[in-house]
């Protein structure tokens, strides 16, 4: 029988969702706020004919599922790039993955000889249970290369010190690297040949990217959706959704009210979601919701002539006299983002919180600090730089402080008396992720819908970090989410 879905969010998770739903003849109805753009986070921003990725994303995944949908969606429009990024650290460039011989020539004798005291001190004396970044990537590192690699780049992301984020993201986002796995990968690297006719590729080498970055995976999702007859509402907030009986009611910020849903399906922040439904949580819940904290971050864009400053898809900033945090190069993603040919376009990443110092600075001022800074790190001149354009993204990464298991925790277990609500996605989940991780959230609470039970629970998918930086593409069959070792 078919269901009556909302959908609150037009991002990856939420049209992912949508287009599954469609496919399988359900009603399904997409609340979006933003009055022109689809893809969340994902989307693409464009100005006088460039365009703009609002974060980077590659796409590649393990999942054969996501994949297969990628290409269902945009196969037409997919290119193959060649991934590089590097880290830019006291005026060298150091390759990312870190490559430990050229890390510690680079870093030079003394400060190398350091480095490797500092790392065996970490080894014979490690912090017991550590619960903080620091502590955890100080036992896989030292706390020279952690200084070095890890604190200004990561207190730069968070705004807020080391010691104050859980291990649990160190965990999950670097979990098997180490000095000693670096130097054994260095020394008996895989040769990475395959069988002959054997095409996957590693994200290592390459990932599959749209040709005008990746809202136009989003876009096109959404003319497909509509095809299958998935209601898309722009420019239309959720201000309540309220719980009667088996069905659910959506308040929308334009003052309507839609009935009768089955199903709701939230890729809204954790935050908010919680705050907006009736009947109401518990004041536990509700205080668990209020401090979970995001953190924003700010785009500077400079159109530039093209000086060949560098090739990199993004480079990441670990100097402490610039703000920046990392630096896109738009046409390494794809050349059809960049109109002309003889220009270049950067995308400056500022991280901050809304409403501060520089979320507050007007446009002006942050394209004059991007050109002032793209010099002082001697990427490309003021005087190549022909014109500016600002992007703002609010709460682009959920925070994983000392606290926020506590809190999720809470809201997990009171979710339990909501039957029908799903939350999915980064920051409906408040999960660090990525884009595939989300939709392979919103294909589980499709595949319950449709069933009608039970058969999968979205927390299971799970986040690991080297599944960031090496593998084979879409080698899993079904949705397995990310694999985190067992503890033995």
């Amino acid at each position: 029988m078919s269901k009556k879905v909302a959908i609150i969010g037009a991002g990856p998770a939420g049209l992912t969702a949508a287009y599954l739903l469609g496919k399988a003849n359900q009603e399904v109805t997409v609340f979006e706020k933003d009055p022109v753009y689809v893809g969340g986070i994902s989307r693409t921003e464009t100005y006088k004919g460039y365009h703009f990725d609002i974060g980077g994303h590659r796409f590649f995944s393990k999942s054969k599922e996501v994949e297969d949908f990628w290409t269902e969606i945009l196969a037409n429009d997919l290119l193959e790039r060649p991934r590089s990024s590097r880290i830019f650290y006291n005026k060298n460039f150091f390759s990312y993955p870190l490559a430990a011989f050229e890390a510690l020539f680079k870093l030079g004798i003394l400060e190398s000889f350091l480095c490797v005291m500092s790392y065996l001190n970490a080894k014979l004396f490690p912090v017991k249970n550590p619960l903080n970044f620091e502590d955890w990537v100080t036992n896989q590192f030292g706390k020279r290369l952690f200084n070095i690699f890890f604190k200004t780049y990561t207190e730069k992301v968070w705004g807020i010190p080391c010691k104050e984020i859980s291990a649990d993201w160190a965990a999950q986002r670097i979990k098997g690297l180490s000095l000693s796995s670096a130097v054994w990968n260095a020394l008996f690297k895989p040769s990475g040949k395959k069988s002959k006719g054997e095409v996957i590729k590693t994200l290592i080498d390459s990932f599959r990217y749209p040709k005008l970055g990746p809202g136009m995976m989003w876009e096109e999702c959404v003319v497909k959706s509509k095809a299958l007859g998935v209601k898309i509402e722009m420019n239309t907030g959720v201000a309540k959704i309220e719980k009667m009986g088996a069905s659910w009611n959506v308040f929308t910020s334009n003052n309507q009210t839609w009935s009768g849903f089955d199903y709701v399906i939230s890729s809204a922040p954790m935050r908010e979601l919680i705050a907006s439904v009736l009947p109401s949580f518990s004041e536990k819940a509700l205080h668990a919701a209020s401090q979970l904290k995001y953190r924003d971050f700010l785009t500077v864009v400079l159109i530039c002539k093209d000086q060949d400053a560098f090739s990199d898809n993004w480079i990441y900033i670990h100097e402490p006299n610039v703000k920046v945090g990392r630096i896109q190069n738009f046409k390494s993603w794809s050349p059809y983002m960049v109109p002309d040919p003889t220009m270049a376009c950067y995308g400056l990443e500022y991280f901050c919180f809304e409403g501060d110092g520089l979320w507050a600075s007007s446009n002006e001022d942050l394209i004059a600090l991007g050109t002032k800074e793209i010099d002082q790190i001697g990427l490309t001149k003021p005087s190549a730089v022909v014109d500016g354009y600002v992007v703002r993204q609010p709460k682009a990464y959920p925070v994983y402080d000392h606290e926020y298991k506590t809190h999720l925790n809470i809201i997990r277990e009171a979710l339990k008396g909501y039957a029908g609500l799903y939350l999915v996605g980064r920051n409906g989940m408040h999960k660090y992720n990525n884009q595939d991780h989300s939709m392979m959230t919103a294909m589980l609470a499709a595949k319950n819908i449709i069933a009608n039970k039970e058969l999968f629970d979205l927390w299971d998918v799970n986040e690991d970090a080297e599944y960031h930086e090496g593998g084979d593409r879409g080698v899993a069959e079904g949705i397995i989410g990310r694999a985190v070792p067992e503890k033995i």
